[in-house]
């Protein structure tokens, strides 16, 4: 352990990588920290890298009560631990040597509503709170982030600075911006993590298409997102995806993504959003459409067996042969407007959730600046975001990016090759779940009558749930069966 007679600025406890990166990213940007981690070898470990790593501001302290008496008051600790209890024990741990007025800001993937939870005990105690989503991996936690703060502004404002300097840096400021009250810093990180499932499914489906109806090598791959990422696509997730296609398996021929086990892992956030979405009465089926994939990924035996015996019954597998009288070059750019088209349903979504939240808690959420600090740091970084900001910046009530005038403009321009995509994977036997959610939202979402009044019509005569008409104000039930059956003017069907 090392000591300092000068008082930290700040402390962190929790000392995995992502405790270990922010930690180091916060003594790197001047600001000296205290850290502390329950097995003391991670802290010894973080000390070794603040030394190798630029004889950096960090000190380490091996008992909860070193630790918080070594961070000059009001004092504000971060806690990067596993969700749930763990979380409840180090708060326990620490606020014991905690004065009124010092903050605790949990750094984790936590369900807004233990953060609200902790938030009201903490008050109890004269402590302030914040949840705070991070994002960025990492690699994010160490050279800059996107942070998304919530719970008390004062709090937050004690560390201001630190955050704004700690964040990744855009063109338009610092990656941070106060969320506000509540769980809503939790629960913006949340639906991030749901809009992160949503574009990795899209961009799966897409070298899904490419690779077995295109036939296209892993070598094509990787120059077609290069190519890509120069464009309206330019993101981390498509920039990464084309260096995944160059890595070469050191343990036998070929690339290493092919001899990689297609079964996806999960942390949670994904199912609390489609949760959360239900719960609102939210649609958001490209998210949900991503979160049954990961399900159906993990059957792996089950559907090895199942191509087996479907196979038997006389099922052809049409995506051996999908490539043969294929117009690569148009095909590539079928997939890239669709990809792009999906996408914006996909954000649509969670904006459209975030909304809902907003509404039902009174957090008074800024949507341009959500998207503003999405831009650097995490894992949905890309330029497309700027162009959301400036959408909700033209119309704070956007009630959704797909009738924005320049994003309505870009689907419609899109829809022809975003069809003929979908229909060439279904025609061929791959599964797009999350192109054709995408397409089905915007065909549902355009279409000025649904044929929601027949089921309305099923409602009424089985449960008398009453319907509304077109052309007159009310609610009605009808005897449809009596009617029906006693009505003798009803034509049969040729």
């Amino acid at each position: 352990m090392e000591a300092s007679t000068a008082l930290s600025r700040i402390g962190l406890a929790g000392l995995a990588v992502m405790g270990q990166n922010l930690a180091l990213n916060i003594a790197d940007k001047g600001f000296p920290i205290s850290v502390y981690n329950r097995t003391t070898s991670k802290v010894d470990e973080t000390l070794d890298r603040a030394r190798r790593e630029g004889d950096l501001p960090l000190t380490g302290h091996h008992t909860p009560r070193d630790f918080v008496l070594s961070i000059k008051p009001p004092r504000s600790v971060i806690i990067l631990v596993k969700a749930g209890s763990p979380v409840d024990q180090t708060i326990a741990a620490l606020s014991e040597h905690m004065s009124p007025g010092d903050c605790i800001i949990d750094g984790g993937n936590e369900w807004y509503e233990n953060t609200e939870r902790r938030i009201h005990d903490a008050s109890q105690k004269g402590l302030l709170y914040l949840g705070m989503g991070v994002s960025g991996g990492e690699e994010g936690a160490r050279f800059g982030p996107s942070l998304m703060p919530g719970g008390s502004h004062e709090a937050y404002n004690n560390i201001k600075d630190i955050l704004q300097k700690v964040a990744a840096q855009v063109e338009d400021g610092p990656c941070v911006t106060y969320i506000g009250e509540g769980g809503s810093g939790n629960f913006v990180k949340m639906v991030h993590n749901g809009i992160e499932y949503g574009d990795m499914q899209l961009i799966s489906e897409a070298y899904d298409v490419l690779k077995h109806v295109g036939g296209l090598s892993n070598s094509e791959l990787a120059g077609i997102f290069a190519e890509w990422n120069g464009g309206e696509l330019e993101s981390f997730l498509i920039e990464i995806t084309a260096d995944i296609f160059k890595v070469k398996d050191d343990h036998g021929e070929g690339e290493l993504v092919d001899k990689i086990l297609d079964k996806t892992g999960m942390k949670g956030t994904g199912k609390w959003t489609v949760q959360q979405a239900a719960e609102l009465s939210v649609a958001a089926p490209t998210i949900a459409a991503s979160l049954d994939c990961r399900y159906l990924s993990g059957l792996k035996e089950e559907r090895e067996k199942a191509s087996e015996i479907l196979r038997e019954a006389g099922l052809k597998d049409e995506v051996q042969n999908a490539g043969v009288h294929v117009d690569k070059k148009r095909l590539i750019d079928d997939v890239r407007q669709a990809l792009y088209a999906s996408k914006i349903c996909s954000y649509a979504q969670g904006m459209n959730l975030l909304r809902s939240k907003s509404d039902q808690k009174g957090w008074n959420l800024n949507f341009g600046e959500l998207a503003r600090i999405w831009k650097g740091g995490c894992i949905i970084r890309a330029v497309f975001l700027d162009r959301i900001k400036q959408a909700y910046q033209r119309n704070p009530n956007l009630a959704s990016l797909v009738v924005d005038p320049e994003f309505a403009r870009e689907m419609v321009q899109r829809q022809a090759a975003w069809r003929r995509v979908v229909g060439l994977a279904i025609s061929a036997g791959i599964s797009t779940p999350g192109m054709c959610a995408s397409l089905s939202y915007f065909d549902t979402y355009r279409r000025a009558r649904l044929p929601a009044n027949l089921v309305q019509a099923q409602r009424d005569l089985f449960g008398a749930h009453t319907y509304e008409r077109i052309d007159r104000p009310g609610s009605y039930h009808t005897e449809w069966t009596k009617i029906a059956r006693n009505s003798s003017g009803v034509a049969a069907l040729n």
